[in-house]
């Protein structure tokens, strides 16, 4: 059986655009997934972080979904799935909270997302 250099050309095109649709693909869904951080800090440093039940109770009476409550150091990190949600917390927080707590929020950059700033950053330094 003798392939044609016709089929072999229409054969190699096609697995070139596959790969390529493939790829965009990853990139796309990586892409997608933008976590968010809301970070909250007593303003003074004597006082103590808002405990992760209060928090947790306000953000659910809400409706607000969020991935993970965590202590560090002296700051409270709580991770969304989105930068809306993450917004969304913050207008709650402020009402609910008490006075003397900084609430920043904190968008995280993912893998890919660093590696398209790197690349872009990278392109303009040519020429």
């Amino acid at each position: 059986m003798v392939i044609s250099p016709l089929a072999l050309r229409r054969l190699s095109y096609g697995l070139i655009a596959l790969v390529l649709l493939s790829a965009l693909i990853l990139v796309w869904t990586a892409l997608q997934r933008q976590e968010s951080t809301l970070a909250i800090r007593p303003v003074s440093q004597g006082a103590s972080v808002p405990d992760g039940f209060y928090i947790w109770h306000h953000l659910d009476a809400n409706g607000i979904q969020f991935k993970s409550i965590t202590p560090q150091d002296d700051v409270l990190l709580i991770k969304f799935d989105s930068s809306a949600q993450s917004a969304a917390a913050k207008v709650v927080l402020d009402r609910s909270l008490p006075r003397g707590y900084i609430i920043a929020l904190q968008d995280d950059q993912s893998q890919t997302a660093v590696w398209l700033t790197r690349l872009r950053d990278t392109s303009h330094r040519f020429g």
